[in-house]
C-alpha cells in the first residue's frame, strides 16, 4: 500500500482525516515534505482550490495525494465566507479574529435567520492521472455564544440542529459521523483506497 499525503499543516482537519480512514491508509503531512511551496489557493470554489492544491503538490512530490478545500457559507452573508473561511478576517487570521468578524456582521439579524453550512470538496490525484472529487455538506445555523472546545475555526460557532449543540461541542466521533468532512471522506473512501493500493 503506498502511503498517502494529506496536503495540510491544520492538526485538527489531519486528525478528523486520521480518524475516518484510520488504519487504512499510512499518512504523511506537509510538515514531511518542508520543501514544497505553499500552494495559493485563489480558486473561486472550493472544488477549484481541492483540485489545484492536489494538483500542485502531487507534481512536487510524486505522492498520491489528498487535498480539501472547505469552509463556510451563511446564507444571510451571500455565501459568505465561503473560500476566504481561513482568513476572513485577513492573512493569517485567527480562529478568533474570524468568529468576531463573523459575528459583527450578523449582529443585527436574528438568530432564526442565520441558516449555514460547512461545505467540503475533497479531491485525490495519484501521479500521472486526473484528480476525483468527492464532497460533502453539514447543515446548520450561527448562534452568538460559542460553544465546546472540541474543533476548530467556526465549529463552536456553528449550531447542529440535528445534535441539539455546537459543532465544538460534540464528541468527535459524533462530529465526524455529522460533519461535512467526515461526509466528502466517506464518499472519497473508495477513491483513495484505490489510488492507494499497490
Amino acid at each position: 500500500m503506498k502511503p498517502l499525503l494529506v496536503a495540510t499543516h491544520n492538526a485538527g482537519k489531519l486528525k478528523e482525516i486520521q480518524a475516518i480512514l484510520g488504519d487504512d491508509a499510512e499518512l504523511r503531512t506537509m510538515a514531511d515534505y518542508p520543501d514544497v511551496a505553499e500552494v495559493v489557493e485563489d480558486g473561486d470554489t472550493f472544488e477549484a482550490n481541492a483540485i489545484k492544491k492536489a494538483v500542485e503538490v502531487c507534481e512536487a512530490t510524486r505522492m498520491v495525494t489528498l487535498a480539501d478545500d472547505s469552509g463556510l457559507e451563511v446564507d444571510a452573508l451571500d455565501g459568505a465566507p465561503g473560500v476566504y473561511s481561513a482568513r476572513f478576517a485577513g492573512k493569517d487570521a485567527t480562529d478568533e479574529a474570524n468568529n468576531a468578524k463573523l459575528l459583527g456582521l450578523l449582529s443585527n439579524i436574528p438568530e432564526d435567520q442565520r441558516q449555514a453550512r460547512f461545505r467540503c470538496v475533497i479531491a485525490v490525484v495519484v501521479p500521472g492521472q486526473q484528480p476525483k472529487t468527492a464532497s460533502g455538506a453539514w447543515e446548520g445555523h450561527i448562534v452568538d455564544t460559542p460553544a465546546g472546545d472540541n474543533g476548530f475555526g467556526y465549529d463552536p460557532l456553528f449550531f447542529s440542529p440535528a445534535h441539539g449543540t455546537t459543532s465544538a461541542s460534540l464528541q468527535s466521533e459524533e462530529k465526524n459521523c455529522a460533519s461535512h468532512r467526515g461526509q466528502a471522506l466517506r464518499a472519497a473512501k473508495s477513491i483513495i483506497l484505490d489510488a492507494i493500493q499497490d
